[in-house]
């Protein structure tokens, strides 16, 4: 969904990290819209969001309701200085997985930085090399770090407890169902429309809108 609505308002789209479901699907996905206002339209899509469906791994064709965490970051330019204690970081080298060409699975280049105090877990596999894959994990840490600071409001990074925010069934600010009728409706606004395909195609403006104007 992200992904075509970056393409019609002409934002590239880059992929930092991807990890597959157990099963099918995705755990977990980190990318990168570039582009003029890019945080200021996508800081909108920040919470919890639930879709219901038919699921296509259930044989029984029964309804299924799933939940996907949205966290929406903007890029730390490098005249914010951040003081990090290196001590307080535990970085991992792995072997990347999934596709990004056939280098990429040779080495342990794909990096996992893990922030101790605060257990914030950053990782980044798809650049070609550890050190470029270790300094995007640091931009995304400092991002992370720099959110938690302003929402704990705190003066120092060494302050921060990094209480991870629950993803409670109930805090849902969108949901998307397709059956038994279908219909996108924002909870935070009302915003609705009846087109669900749409929307999964990348249509969003209209909610994105009615989340600024409110």
């Amino acid at each position: 969904m992200y992904t075509r609505w970056a393409e019609k308002n002409q934002y590239e789209v880059k992929e930092l990290d991807y990890l597959e479901g157990e099963e099918a699907g995705i755990k977990s996905v980190t990318f990168e819209i570039i582009g003029e206002n890019a945080y200021g339209y996508m800081k909108s899509e920040m919470g919890v969001h639930r879709l219901v469906r038919i699921s296509p791994f259930d044989s029984g064709g029964r309804r299924h309701t799933s939940f996907a965490s949205v966290e929406v970051l903007p890029e730390i330019t490098d005249d914010i200085d951040i003081q990090i204690n290196p001590d307080d970081l535990r970085i991992d080298t792995y072997r990347a997985s999934g596709a990004g060409g056939q280098h990429i699975n040779k080495t342990s280049s794909a990096v996992r930085i893990t922030h101790i105090p605060t257990n914030i877990v950053v990782a980044c596999q798809t650049e070609r090399s550890q050190i470029q894959n270790r300094e995007t994990a640091m931009k995304m840490l400092k991002s992370k770090l720099m959110d938690l600071k302003e929402k704990e409001q705190k003066d120092k990074i060494e302050d921060l407890k990094g209480v991870q925010m629950d993803i409670a069934w109930g805090s849902q600010i969108r949901s998307y169902v397709f059956c038994p009728y279908t219909m996108v409706k924002d909870h935070r606004t009302n915003y609705e429309v009846g087109n669900v395909q749409a929307v999964m195609d990348g249509d969003i403006d209209g909610f994105i809108e009615s989340y600024l104007k409110q």
